[in-house]
């Protein structure tokens, strides 16, 4: 069962009384380029986020766990305040209210699906080479989606309230007795926009400048393969 609150309507509290409720907010991550539009428009959406949570809660229960993608191993607070700062914010105000962080990602896993992503990012030439990084990408993307959902479905317990911090467009199937309600905030889509428009702009500065190297008659230089390692000597 899924309920978008974007704009925070009122719901029927006993509606949602029973049961396991996930609240599942958007993952925004900090930029790292000058961008003070930018920067004061993501401020605004973790701001917004903070507020609907407190609604939701009122409305419906007191958040008892937090999930967050991303933060395999010890030291998850460190890894948090990385990643996302408004998020960091969020969680450290709940687990000071008694919510407990839970731990959703699996170390091998993760590095698994990382790697591969890194394989991708790299430009391979070879179309056999590149489909089977793809597939292994793949493969190891569905594994840790398994493992997120059944994480959840562990440890959430009956009638608790949990909320998790995920990117949009993942592929989780959380657990169909779960109500999940998506957090979205009025600044979420200006955020989206404004980060596309970022992504598109630089996009078009590297082709640009790809092209006025052609036009130069200077070509990148391509990266010579290592020389073979040399046994050694017994």
């Amino acid at each position: 069962m899924s309920e978008t609150l974007g704009k925070m309507e009122k719901p029927e509290a006993s509606q949602f009384k029973n049961g396991r409720k996930l609240f599942f907010v958007p993952l925004i991550f900090k930029t790292t380029e000058e961008d003070a539009a930018l920067a004061k428009l993501t401020s605004t959406y973790w701001d917004e986020v903070e507020k609907q949570l407190a609604n939701l809660e009122f409305k419906l229960s007191d958040i008892k766990r937090v999930y967050h993608e991303l933060l395999p191993g010890e030291e998850r607070i460190k890894r948090l305040a990385e990643l996302s700062i408004g998020s960091h914010r969020i969680i450290e105000s709940l687990i000071g209210r008694g919510a407990a962080l839970t731990e959703i990602e699996d170390d091998d896993i993760m590095d698994e699906f990382s790697d591969w992503g890194r394989c991708l990012s790299v430009g391979l030439r070879s179309p056999a080479v590149f489909g089977k990084v793809y597939d292994a990408y793949q493969e190891s993307g569905k594994k840790r989606e398994e493992h997120i959902a059944k994480r959840i479905d562990e440890t959430l317990q009956a009638d608790e309230t949990a909320v998790v911090f995920m990117r949009e467009g993942h592929r989780v199937q959380f657990p169909t007795d779960i109500q999940v309600f998506y957090v979205a905030p009025p600044s979420l889509d200006a955020l989206q926009r404004a980060q596309r428009e970022r992504q598109e702009k630089l996009q078009r500065e590297a082709e640009s400048h790809v092209h006025e190297e052609e036009k130069s008659g200077h070509k990148p230089k391509e990266e010579q393969p290592a020389d073979k390692p040399q046994k050694e000597s017994s």
